[in-house]
């Protein structure tokens, strides 16, 4: 055994009892590192039977694959760690992250790999950065710095598989990645506001399939965003079908967080049904003042569609404030035809007036239907931090229109904003629902970034698992693990079993805590010395080793319907 984990407290991802067990780790000829043996102490408590999301039979049963009783003896190995106090999960998995660059710009990954992170689901909100040609490339880049910046990086692809093949030059953890639906649409029509002629949606079709066929898990869109914003229903079912024959699921930023929430959720699942596509909603909040107290409602559409056979899972983060860009706070009609075309229409007075009315009285669609309150606008990163005139906007709330105006036309859009507008009792409901995951949507860049970034996992189960027991523990661990792997149908991680790829995580129940703040949102958390991806230590003591180990998750195959 090249690994032996000994005397650790299992909590193997199914959301059932409990253990303590030795649990081996075998090295293979491919380099993978795999969890060949469970040996549970004597006398130890039985694996329970926790619930999935039911997309993946066997993803929460008993807690069999294991081995052991009285008189079992230890495991023995070329390393072992004393596990004796700490939980050993499997890895966490990041449903929502916006590190497309991030990995590539520093793949030693230090923000995700100590919160136990072991595998992220990139090319998030319809926008990334394949399928892409150097026109799309150069236009997202420019829509895109204020989520990933921009430099630092040798864009040398152009297709997913292209992408996916650069992560596969060595990262430290896992990515696996959503064709995004609003990139597809520039790719294929470009920036405007109007509907695709039939050769251009049938183009979108193809780049769809040509992305699943490369290894993508399925489709995101970006409904408040540009250009994706610009589809109707038609067309997103149209792309929906190439993804429910592919066996991907859908995981849509949907038209409102705000004033038209619900009916946006209400939208999204009807689509679902209708395609026959697997939904996973993003990030699914219940945010501003006129959703405070109504997570209820949202879960109760959420069960209607469950019980009339519908595939739904959704993720969250556990903080109450948002982040975005500054620019996708604008109405759709200004943002209409590319970044330098609204740049173009900030400059002109007369226009401008038009989108402040557009914010502050109407409730633009980028800001989700509500009149904008610029008290709740923290900025918390611009594109060039080095210039001085843009780094005193960081940490300050915005005062008003004329301000935010100034900033977007010197930061060239670059600008990211937190916003104030969560409300505490829905996020907590939210979670507790059975088809919860967790997603940090967690954006690396700006000089005060929102802490979900550094600080989602250990937030989980710090504060609402043991502090507020929001979750417990064990149910807490499969919403982290288990569930989201189910639902990218991974079938050999998400659970502490034999065979399972090594992805692991060993923390202190009693420690474990988030340390980022708004304050400080780069503090690295405290309670997880030990974070293994395939079999490989990323973090080691507490410290980041220089292993990496991580590469590209790519779909499962999946058969297509027949006929």
């Amino acid at each position: 055994m090249d690994l032996v984990l000994r005397g650790a407290r299992v909590i193997d991802g199914t959301g059932g009892r409990s253990y303590t067990a030795d649990v081996g780790v075998a090295i293979g000829p491919d380099g993978a590192g795999r969890i060949a043996e469970i040996r549970r102490e004597p006398g130890g408590a039985g694996g329970g039977t926790g619930t999935g999301s039911g997309t993946r039979p066997g993803a929460a049963g008993t807690g069999g694959g294991t081995r052991g009783g009285a008189g079992t003896r230890r495991l023995g190995g070329r390393r072992v760690v004393d596990a004796d106090g700490l939980a050993l999960a499997p890895g966490f998995i990041d449903m929502h992250a916006h590190s497309d660059l991030a990995l590539l710009r520093d793949p030693g990954h230090e923000a995700k790999a100590a919160q136990g992170v072991t595998l992220e689901v990139l090319g998030q909100d319809g926008l990334s950065y394949a399928p892409v040609d150097d026109t799309v490339l150069a236009a997202l880049r420019t829509q895109l710095a204020g989520w990933n910046g921009d430099g630092g990086v040798d864009f040398d692809w152009r297709t997913v598989g292209g992408y996916l093949d650069r992560l596969d030059r060595g990262v430290a953890v896992n990515a696996a990645y959503l064709v995004p639906q609003g990139t597809v649409r520039a790719l294929a029509m470009g920036f405007d506001d109007r509907p695709p002629t039939p050769a251009e949606l049938e183009r979108m079709r193809r780049l769809v399939a040509q992305g699943l066929a490369e290894g993508a898990v399925g489709l995101s869109s970006g409904l408040t965003y540009t250009p994706g914003m610009y589809a109707t229903d038609a067309e997103l079912a149209a792309l929906l079908r190439v993804v429910a024959d592919h066996g991907g699921y859908y995981c849509p930023h949907h038209r409102s967080y705000g004033k038209g929430a619900l009916d946006a959720y209400t939208q999204m699942l009807a689509l679902a049904e209708r395609t026959g596509c697997a939904l996973h909603l993003a990030h699914a909040t219940m945010n501003f003042d006129v959703n405070k107290g109504r997570a209820a409602d949202l879960l109760a559409l959420l069960d209607a569609a469950i019980a009339r056979g519908a595939d739904v899972t959704l993720d969250s983060y556990p903080y109450t404030a948002g982040c975005t860009t500054l620019a996708a706070l604008l109405p759709s009609w200004a943002a209409s035809g590319g970044p330098e075309a609204t740049l173009r229409r900030l400059r002109d007075d007369a226009t401008a007036e038009r989108i402040r009315h557009a914010l502050e009285v109407e409730g633009s669609d980028g800001s989700h239907g509500v009149p904008m309150d610029w008290s709740t606008i923290e900025v918390s990163g611009v594109g060039d931090p080095a210039d001085p005139a843009l780094a005193g906007y960081v940490g300050r709330r915005l005062d008003g229109w004329a301000s935010a105006r100034a900033l977007l036309l010197a930061d060239r859009l670059g600008t990211t904003i937190l916003q104030h507008v969560g409300d505490e009792a829905n996020v907590a409901a939210i979670m507790r629902h059975p088809a919860h995951t967790a997603g940090s949507d967690g954006i690396l860049h700006g000089a005060k970034p929102h802490p979900r970034a550094y600080g989602t996992f250990p937030e989980y189960l710090g504060r609402y698992s043991r502090e507020s027991g929001v979750l417990g523990l064990e149910e807490c661990v499969a919403h982290l693990t288990g569930r989201p792997a189910a639902r990218l149908r991974l079938p050999d991680r998400g659970l502490v079993r034999e065979g399972y790829r090594a992805d692991l995580v060993l923390f202190d129940p009693a420690e474990v805590a988030s340390r980022a703040t708004y304050d400080r949102p780069r503090a690295l958390p405290a309670g997880i010395p030990y974070v293994l991806v395939d079999g490989r230590f990323v973090m080691d003591g507490g410290r980041r080793t220089a292993e990496l180990p991580g590469r590209s998750v790519r779909r499962t195959p999946w058969p297509a319907p027949a006929g």
